[in-house]
């Protein structure tokens, strides 16, 4: 059984530039399926339905881009106080790195230029300059073929609930109900998960203003995206914001405290609010939730980090319904 799983996950990382699109188109056509069904209930043609869940689509998208732009302008209003504030508190970090790794100043250098004029550290940031477009490139691609994907699903071309009956249950009542069941948690998760994240983005936009910390619309953006990354995406945001408030803030003072408000919000709207929210479908214990983090993480990279969680709560609703594996679900919750 263990050899078999271990096969699975190696094909689907073998073929993720297939699979991955693949799951969120699936999970996006689960997503608008209620809406077109209520449609058809109506007699309204299903091309029809399709060409209004591309127009809410594109909405989305519109509405993104205006908040980038927002951002973009915010970022571009840096003055010269702030450069050279955080020119300087760079430096001092920087001091015992440049002594660790034996670079030699010259005189009058600061520590700052020395680093980054090293050999290894300019190799380094070219790659990752070569990694970032690499991403951009595959995300393009991979939300083209998502859409794709969701176009074949909505059109009923992969029907979710045959592909149940055929491989899993065996039974036409029970794959529908199964199937219908996994719509609508699909569509709870993801209205929960963009109410949260949002909910926490405009808290961390909120405080970064508050506290006078510069482009709080960035860092609200920021936080909203990082926010479906389960667990990792919280930490991260607190420890990358916090290091670019100490540019700003005083370091004994006030902080300390941004970074207890920030990481405040992030235990009330995660820990509280959300679970509350999700409810019974999507109660997953933390250790599961770190194991499938790990490992759709290391077969999908990002991607997998954000499908996880929705993937695992498909998987323990499938679970659930047959005896032989309903103890391993209860295990996950």
């Amino acid at each position: 059984m263990i050899i078999v799983v271990v096969l699975i996950m190696y094909v689907l990382n073998i073929l993720s530039i297939i699979f991955i699109p693949l799951t969120f188109g699936l999970f996006f056509a689960l997503l608008f399926t209620p809406s077109l069904r209520w449609l058809t209930e109506r007699k309204v043609p299903s091309f029809i339905g399709i060409i209004f869940v591309f127009i809410i689509i594109t909405g989305i998208i519109m509405g993104g881009y205006k908040v980038v732009e927002i951002t973009s302008h915010e970022l571009r209003s840096i003055d010269k106080e702030f450069i050279e504030t955080m020119d300087n508190k760079l430096n001092d970090i920087v001091k015992p790195i440049v002594k660790l790794m034996g670079i030699e100043t010259k005189e009058g250098e600061r520590e700052l230029i020395a680093l980054l004029n090293n050999e290894k550290v300019i190799a380094n940031l070219f790659s990752n300059v070569g990694s970032g477009l690499t991403f951009a490139k595959d995300f393009v691609s991979t939300l083209l073929l998502s859409l794709f994907f969701m176009i074949l699903f909505l059109a009923g071309s992969v029907k979710l609930k045959n592909v149940l009956e055929i491989l899993v249950f065996k039974e036409e009542e029970l794959s529908a109900d199964t199937f219908y069941q996994i719509e609508k948690g699909v569509f709870t998760f993801v209205s929960v998960k963009i109410f949260v994240s949002l909910l926490t983005g405009v808290a961390v936009g909120l405080t970064c203003y508050f506290f006078d910390v510069s482009f709080p619309t960035f860092w609200g953006l920021v936080t909203f995206l990082l926010n479906f990354v389960q667990l990792i995406g919280s930490v991260v945001l607190v420890i990358v914001l916090s290091f670019f408030a100490f540019v700003e803030l005083n370091a004994t003072g006030s902080l300390l405290f941004f970074i207890l408000v920030i990481t405040g919000f992030q235990l009330l709207i995660g820990s509280v609010i959300e679970p509350v929210l999700l409810g019974k479908s999507f109660s997953i214990n933390t250790i599961t939730i770190i194991v499938m983090l790990s490992i759709w993480g290391v077969v999908w990279g990002i991607p997998g980090l954000v499908l996880s969680i929705p993937i695992t709560a498909m998987l323990k609703i499938i679970l659930e319904k047959s005896p032989s594996t309903s103890a391993l679900a209860r295990l996950m919750s």
